[in-house]
């Protein structure tokens, strides 16, 4: 995150109905699994979502992780902790919260083809169209020339802090950081969000 992006926060509400949208097309598909793999950290609430709305009981996780905000040191993915359960002989469902690079899912194919599994898919809430992995159900494409930064709920800490310090630099001055987030991110937080995350900076 070398420049401030242009940001989305999605909802809960959003984050309900891109669920329902996927357990439809999933049904639909007739692609209901026997195991639901989850990338930590962003598809643990997804795929939780999916269990509950497809009556899949089994959720096990695999991380595929990226170095800090965005990208290992050398832009890829790295698995760094593998399946918490097996998968050999199993339909797996292997879900995230979005499709970016792409390259968390697709590490995550060959882990669990690795695993045996007899049956792969893959679902995320939101596909942006740059992605060179595209996943097999997605409820939401976010078109190439209209990329956000998609700030979900359960990462909205995490992500406020990160952009809240590049947006604040060296200013004391939280209305400043607040002014630049809403002007150049499109992302309008309270002052008490800023003053929780910059909290270790003398402020204004």
């Amino acid at each position: 995150m070398d420049e401030l992006p242009r940001c989305r926060r999605a909802t809960w509400d959003d984050i309900d109905r891109w669920a329902e949208t996927l357990a439809e097309r999933i049904r639909a598909a007739d692609r209901v699994p026997d195991t639901i793999v989850g990338l930590t950290r962003g598809g643990w609430v997804p795929s939780r979502l999916l269990s509950d709305r497809l009556g899949v009981r089994r959720i096990v996780s695999l991380r595929a992780q990226h170095w800090g905000v965005t990208a290992t040191p050398t832009g890829a993915a790295q698995v760094t902790e593998g399946l918490s359960g097996p998968v050999a002989g199993q339909r797996v469902l292997i879900v995230d919260d979005i499709t970016d690079t792409g390259e968390s899912l697709r590490l995550a194919v060959e882990h669990v083809t690795d695993g045996g599994a007899a049956r792969i898919t893959t679902a995320t809430l939101l596909h942006i169209a740059h992605s060179k992995f595209v996943p097999d159900f997605f409820a939401e494409e976010i078109p190439r020339d209209a990329w956000v930064w998609v700030v979900f709920p359960w990462n909205y800490w995490e992500d406020l802090r990160a952009l809240a310090e590049k947006a604040a630099g060296d200013s004391p001055d939280p209305e400043a950081a607040r002014r630049k987030l809403r002007e150049r991110c499109g992302l309008d937080v309270p002052r008490a969000d800023l003053e929780r995350v910059l909290g270790s900076r003398p402020l204004g």
